[in-house]
């Protein structure tokens, strides 16, 4: 099922009498029961000011022809989001709809903030097939910022996304990357932390165990941020050698799209938790390999095939995502971290009110 408008899909939607999957690009290898309701028909940009720094586009759009209109006017999609094909070998386009309704967001997050924070509207579909409109088209029309950013990660279990609208920002005039020789996770984060509590601004904060490398992005005007690298490598200097890296946009790509893992045997899991913990989560899992962004908050974990990551954690304040996996394993553990009954609840509460029929992504959250 391939609806080319809104108003075909809320048809479609309308008369369904059994399950169906959302799927955009069909590139993040999530699928569900029934047949598949694909939005890459509903595709274009609609509205691009860029003097008011907004942008909607409809849900099929590829983020490929976003990010390349807003190149064109030197702006750019500021929470960065992942393109998860490396990583799971899939194909297909990447998606804005895709990654709207997964709050995809990238290394600068620990700065700009994540998707949701971007989004200012939303149009979609919801389980009885009325379409619904909510926020606004540009900054100061916005209103409903509750509904527009609960659509925002929930992958798609709430409607059918069909439009969305963004706050768009400028590219960086300059950026520059410190790489800090750090012999141990512990030693990274906390070198991290330092760096994201001083007030130099950095827009990215990673450590790479397999090179013992803290790496700190630091973006804006170039005399700004020549002053800023200057003051952070006296901040850094008690961790370990400080050096400036070359080539860095393609470091930060290889970051976000978590390149470390591509191609290698094994699941990959997801980890999010407080910083402070992350040393003690990581030893944790005996993973075989590693890999920490914003600051240490999102821990990336390569382990062997079936392996129940989460009971080897324990308990966590904070959860676990299966990333890549077999199907098997996926049914066994589950896609996403168990919910509190108290959450739970909620969850349950909100998914009657928006798709009481059941018909969307069964099963897959909630």
């Amino acid at each position: 099922m391939k609806p080319q408008t809104e108003a075909e899909l809320a048809q479609m939607v309308a008369g369904l009498n059994e399950p169906v999957h959302i799927q955009g690009g069909g590139t993040r290898g999530v699928k569900g029961p029934g047949r598949a309701i694909e939005t890459s028909g509903l595709s274009g940009i609609t509205l691009y000011e860029p003097g008011a720094l907004t942008l909607v586009a409809q849900a099929g759009t590829s983020v490929a022809e976003i990010e390349g209109a807003l190149d064109a006017e030197g702006q750019q999609l500021a929470f960065e989001p992942m393109d998860h094909r490396g990583l799971l070998g899939s194909s297909g386009t990447p998606t804005i709809g895709g990654v709207v309704a997964a709050n995809i967001s990238g290394p600068r997050r620990v700065q700009a903030g994540a998707c949701r924070d971007f989004l200012l509207g939303v149009r979609y579909v919801d389980g009885m097939g009325q379409i619904v409109n909510n926020g606004g088209r540009v900054m100061k029309n916005v209103t409903g910022y509750d509904l527009v950013k609960l659509m925002a990660g929930s992958w798609g279990a709430l409607g059918v996304l069909t439009e969305v609208s963004l706050k768009v920002l400028p590219k960086p005039e300059a950026s520059v990357t410190l790489s800090v020789q750090v012999p141990d996770a512990a030693a990274g984060i906390q070198a991290l932390s330092e760096a994201l509590k001083s007030p130099f601004e950095v827009s990215g904060a990673a450590y790479d165990p397999d090179a013992g490398q803290a790496l700190l992005r630091l973006e804006g005007f170039e005399d700004s941020v020549a002053y800023r690298s200057d003051q952070l490598k006296s901040v850094l200097s008690g961790y370990g050698d400080v050096a400036e890296v070359t080539g860095s946009t393609n470091l930060w790509a290889g970051l976000r799209d978590v390149t470390a893992f591509h191609n290698q045997d094994g699941d990959v899991w997801r980890i999010s938790v407080k910083p402070t913990d992350a040393p003690d989560i990581a030893a944790r899992t005996g993973a075989e390999r590693l890999l920490f962004d914003w600051g240490g908050g999102l821990i990336w974990a390569l382990v062997p095939e079936g392996t129940d990551l989460r009971a080897r954690l324990g308990a966590l304040e904070g959860h676990a995502t299966l990333v890549r996996a077999q199907s098997d394993t996926v049914t066994r553990l589950g896609r996403f971290h168990p919910e509190s009954a108290g959450v739970a609840a909620l969850t349950k509460g909100i998914r009657q009110r928006f798709d009481p029929r059941g018909v969307f992504n069964s099963g897959l959250v909630g």
